[in-house]
């Protein structure tokens, strides 16, 4: 029997000052290195659109392929709490569709909680699925599905106004019954106002060291994404030139006759 964590997990290490820790899995093999290594939470983010599948933006991602990725995710992991993204345009046309929708990646998927962006414009969305018992991890700042908006990937909340409209939207998000919020790439001296001013755990990705955890691609801080840099990843290590060099070896060896050996052989 699996013992993974849950919300209230989350809710004691935040309550006792120790820092949480997010990372992304698509997959199975993935998520077992992950829940090995003792990641908090494993995140099944809409990002799959850009990091695995190749698309430019996250918007492509439709319900059936995150409960697809959900459910790999799932196998993988016996002790980090499993949250998965609600994709484009899976939550934001009505509460019915959100409330069914959102229950599609816990009843298939396997997730323990869901993720949405939004803030004051959401809480209603939040509230609904909040009520029907799916915990839910809010989003603010620079949201991914809103790059239209935006006009690409750019910092949120520079200027006092920005800033003012954001920690409203954080507001609305805890208020509505969230356990946690994501906050994206915002000055690190607002991501500190917000998580000083909030209850609930704030996790950031290029929002500063100030939040109650931390969060990043798993395929950007091991170099296998070559789409995008931005400046607040950190790449642990380069696998995409360790593995260069691995398959080329292979290519040498079987053009060679290296590959297989006698003991590779019946």
């Amino acid at each position: 029997m699996k013992k993974a964590k849950t919300v209230l997990d989350i809710r004691r290490q935040y309550e006792e000052g120790v820092r949480i820790t997010m990372l992304t899995a698509y997959d199975y093999p993935m998520a077992r290195l992950l829940d090995k290594a003792g990641i908090d939470i494993i995140l099944i983010g809409d990002s799959l659109g850009t990091v695995v599948a190749g698309y430019d933006t996250t918007l492509p991602v439709t319900l059936e392929e995150m409960i697809y990725h959900t459910r790999m995710v799932v196998r993988g992991t016996e002790k980090a709490l499993v949250v998965a993204d609600l994709p484009f345009l899976s939550y934001q046309v009505d509460l019915p569709s959100a409330r069914l929708n959102a229950g599609r990646l816990v009843k298939e998927g396997g997730a323990h909680a869901v993720k949405l962006e939004g803030g004051v414009a959401m809480r209603d969305t939040i509230r609904a699925l909040v009520d029907i018992d799916i915990p839910v991890m809010g989003h603010v700042g620079l949201t991914p599905q809103s790059v239209h908006r935006m006009g690409g990937y750019r910092v949120q909340g520079r200027k006092e106004e920005e800033a003012r409209r954001l920690l409203e939207d954080a507001r609305a998000v805890e208020e509505a019954g969230a356990f946690s919020i994501v906050l994206e790439g915002i000055p690190a001296a607002l991501a500190e106002r917000i998580t000083a001013e909030l209850h609930i755990p704030t996790i950031g990705i290029g929002a500063g060291v100030h939040c109650s955890g931390q969060v990043l691609v798993t395929q950007d801080m091991i170099g296998l994404c070559d789409k995008f840099s931005p400046k607040f990843v950190k790449k642990y290590v380069d696998l995409s030139e360790v593995l260069g060099e691995v398959f080329g070896t292979y290519v040498r060896e079987v053009q060679e006759g290296a590959f297989p050996a006698e003991e590779h052989s019946f």
